[in-house]
């Protein structure tokens, strides 16, 4: 089997609703791959199909070799599933959760209890095995529901908005452990709203918008292609949106530099290979024609920048949910 995952012309619609439009995509044995985009965008309804719990509309999407289709149970026995929600046991400790769930994939008593033991450990969670789950922090239950996923020892980990809620700490801890699962050799899928947590993670992703992929590829590929290397952020005085005129006097001055840009309100984003010629050349030309600027900065280009640009939606918004540009 080349793919462990592989979609072809896949959709998912609900009565006149498309929320997932004939996408293609295939995920490799041992990477991480990465489906990107505000909520709304498909991408759970997408996992949800993978793992066999909402039925496929149309097209073609085999998972581990076999049609999710007609073999959904077999599937999904060899699958760890981390969802968006907490579905913890909240009233059985954090070793009794890992013991009742191996018994879902039929684990005899001794081997549940030597996988619980492994779990715990790579987890980070031994002093904890004998709490109970909710008097836990939210970093410790995710961390947990990820462990659970592993009980079965997975042939793909699907991770559905693993670190949503967390605070930055307990996000990276949980990313430690992602990587750590990577180094091992583990297929995951992955989806999330989180620029950075794709950009640490994935190894090679998807962008989806409205039910469709609007670009895959690895996240460097991705940035360089649609953004360049760096990004000249311009702040104006003015608190009005940019006149058109003024944001065009800006980009005959950096002429073949700009690769592209984006208006942000009253924020100007150049994105070129070369970030501090084009940012000396800008200021002093905003300087001889007494233009006032609020600020500007030089800074790396990003996965944010490519989905601004490909969307033009916020994507780190703090409901996770994607905001239109003003």
């Amino acid at each position: 089997m080349e793919f462990a995952i592989e979609a072809k012309k896949l959709t998912k619609r609900f009565g006149h609703f498309t929320a997932v439009n004939e996408i293609d995509f295939s995920v490799k044995y041992g990477e991480c791959f990465g489906l990107l985009g505000p909520n709304g965008a498909g991408k759970t309804s997408t996992v949800k199909m993978i793992y066999g719990f909402s039925p496929v509309t149309s097209g073609k999407l085999e998972v581990l070799g076999m049609d999710i289709m007609t073999n959904a149970r077999d599937a999904k026995s060899l699958l760890g599933i981390v969802s968006q929600e907490d579905n913890l046991d909240p009233e059985l400790t954090v070793r009794e959760n890992l013991l009742v769930y191996a018994g879902y994939f039929r684990l005899d008593r001794k081997t549940a209890r030597t996988r619980a033991d492994e779990i715990l450990s790579f987890m980070g969670l031994e002093d904890k095995a004998n709490d109970v789950v909710e008097n836990l922090s939210g970093g410790l239950k995710r961390r947990l529901t990820i462990g659970r996923a592993l009980i079965n020892d997975p042939g793909i980990l699907i991770l559905d908005e693993p670190t949503t809620g967390l605070d930055p700490h307990a996000r990276r801890l949980v990313w430690q452990r992602l990587r750590q699962l990577k180094e091992e050799g583990t297929t995951m899928l992955l989806t999330t709203h989180y620029l950075e947590e794709a950009s640490q993670l994935c190894d090679r992703l998807i962008i989806m918008h409205h039910g469709e992929i609007l670009e895959q590829g690895t996240p460097a590929e991705l940035v360089q292609k649609h953004v360049g290397r760096d990004a000249v952020e311009i702040g104006f005085t003015q608190k009005q949106k940019i006149p058109a005129e003024l944001v065009n006097r800006f980009l005959n001055w950096g002429g073949p530099l700009v690769k592209s840009h984006q208006v942000l309100g009253t924020d100007l984003i150049i994105f070129t290979q070369q970030g501090e010629f084009l940012s000396a050349k800008l200021r002093k030309q905003a300087a001889v024609a007494k233009i006032p600027l609020a600020y500007q900065n030089l800074r790396p280009a990003t996965l944010e920048d490519v989905f601004l640009k490909l969307t033009g939606e916020y994507l780190d918004a703090p409901d996770g949910k994607g905001r239109e540009l003003e």
